[in-house]
């Protein structure tokens, strides 16, 4: 029986889900680092999706370059695991799934070219916006927790994500500029 009020997490164990107790902030770390990493996977492959749909090369290049990126995030995400000696737990976040769907049902609508080009920066723009808050918390726990190797390779992570919301800025600007000149 659980304690009212005690928070719990879902791990692995035999292909089931079976809930664990979060105990402490370690372990709440451990829970949001999981589902950040678990959360980029997913990412990458909606980035490697938006890449196909992508017609526009500019844009394509772009979401080409974020899959890219993403790679190396996923590896530095590992290399915060083997720093505080844990693996990943599974934490079946469904937020993601959700996203994914609305977009696609969303692109389904939209019949101008131009407006699916704007519509796949702006869903990949909200996407990484939301990573970033989720990196900004994680480096206060690593901190928190006495991890600030963690926090360092969190930080990198977060600037690789800064720095697609500011080019993703940038290539809508100039698009809207060029619609605005034509």
């Amino acid at each position: 029986m659980d304690s009212p009020g005690r928070s719990r997490v879902p791990t692995v164990e035999k292909d089931q889900i079976s809930i664990m107790p979060i105990k402490d902030a370690k372990e709440l770390f451990i829970w949001m680092l999981s589902d950040l990493r678990q959360g980029a996977e997913r990412s990458t492959k909606l980035f490697q999706e938006l890449t196909q749909i992508a017609q526009d090369p500019d844009i394509k290049e772009a979401l080409e370059a974020r899959v890219f990126i993403s790679d190396k995030i996923m590896n530095t995400l590992d290399e915060c695991f083997k720093i505080i000696g844990h693996k990943p737990v599974n934490t079946k976040g469904r937020l993601h799934e959700a996203l994914a769907e609305d977009f696609r049902r969303e692109l389904a609508e939209i019949e101008s070219p131009e407006g699916r080009r704007l519509f796949v920066l702006a869903k990949a723009n909200r996407l990484v916006h939301l990573r970033i808050a989720e990196y900004e918390v994680l480096i206060a726990a690593a901190d928190l927790t006495g991890h600030y190797g963690v926090g360092v390779l969190l930080e990198s992570c977060l600037s690789d994500k800064l720095m697609f919301v500011e080019r993703t800025r940038q290539l809508i600007r100039h698009r809207l500029e060029q619609r605005v000149a034509a």
